[in-house]
């Protein structure tokens, strides 16, 4: 956005003070008013990167020549190629590595539970969550798709932002996910640090009310939840393998494993240890579908975190990665 005028780490402290103080509202409520502006800019900013990438002559790097070897050593050149099936060599640790970074787009339910819990109605979550996931999956799909046909495989990036060839619309398209990303740093701190906040707090009044203590220990919790995101940003030079690996960590279990032993274990206090055949086809069905979703979870915490291992190794060994708190650029 800047051309890069100051040092990458100067950059990533700003962003962590900002990010801390939005970080300050103990209640969804505030937060809320966020996430509306969030998802507005959002939806321009994946507008404009789907529109830009298909009026622009070409996307980045681009060159005519099929057999051109970039400068990391890559054969990569001619007109994007489009591809619905992966191309021939491809491995299995680039293949589940793409899909974990997928699926990390997609896994927010650590996040339900807060939500939940300070809803006025909490019934009415699931009309929320419906209506979110509908909208989410129709948007990321639909610019996924449009930018993956003009970028092609060769030179697609993540995130997709780098694809754009003319800088101009790639920092005015990139400028509208800031807000963004704030606001997801903003609520995942949150929902880490009121886990800590609960449990030292809970029964007594620093919980619920406004007194010093509650807010300077709220605040205290919360700076040290950033400057820890902060040392891992400057520590940890990549980006899609961290998503990776984050993904096989923490989705696998938040977002599959969890869901489906708690669906087994509320049948079971709904309908006592013979729920399944008691339901019968519906208790079948609902069993076989659960465990079916544990099993996916197992599969992303052993194989996809291999995986993520597997591709971060393959990234240093190609000399892919940048060093630890460098001020290097690492821009789109």
């Amino acid at each position: 956005m800047t051309n890069h005028s100051l040092c990458t780490i100067v950059f990533s402290v700003i962003m962590t003070i900002i990010s801390w103080v939005c970080s300050l509202p103990r209640t969804f409520d505030t937060l809320s008013k966020l996430a509306t502006a969030s998802a507005f800019f959002t939806f321009v900013s994946v507008l404009l990167a789907a529109v830009f990438a298909g009026i622009e002559a070409h996307p980045a790097g681009y060159n005519p020549d099929p057999n051109h070897v970039n400068a990391a050593g890559a054969k990569v050149g001619g007109d994007p190629l489009v591809l619905l099936i992966p191309a021939a060599g491809t491995t299995f640790v680039s293949a589940l590595n793409a899909f974990l970074n997928i699926s990390y787009t997609f896994i927010g339910q650590i996040t339900i539970p807060s939500f939940i819990a300070e809803m006025k109605n909490p019934a009415d979550f699931p009309k929320a969550l419906w209506a979110v996931t509908i909208a989410e999956v129709i948007v990321f799909s639909l610019v996924g798709a449009i930018v993956y046909v003009y970028t092609g495989t060769q030179y697609n990036t993540a995130p997709a932002f780098g694809s754009l060839g003319n800088d101009l619309y790639k920092k005015v398209a990139f400028s509208f996910m800031i807000p963004t990303l704030i606001f997801l740093g903003v609520l995942y701190a949150s929902v880490s640090a009121r886990f800590v906040f609960f449990r030292i707090f809970e029964g007594t009044r620093h919980k619920g009310n406004h007194t010093v203590v509650g807010w300077v220990s709220w605040g205290a919790i919360l700076a040290a939840t950033w400057i820890v995101a902060f040392i891992i940003a400057e520590v940890i030079p990549f980006f899609s393998d961290l998503l990776s690996l984050m993904s096989s960590l923490f989705d696998s279990f938040f977002g599959f494993i969890f869901w489906g032993v708690a669906y087994m274990r509320m049948r079971k206090a709904d309908y006592g240890s013979g729920w399944v055949s008691r339901r019968g086809i519906r208790g079948l069905f609902g069993f076989s579908l659960n465990l079916f979703i544990i099993l996916i979870g197992l599969f992303f915490l052993t194989a996809g975190t291999y995986v993520s291992v597997a591709s971060i190794i393959l990234g240093y060994e190609k000399s892919s990665f940048g060093t630890a708190f460098s001020c290097a650029n690492n821009g789109v």
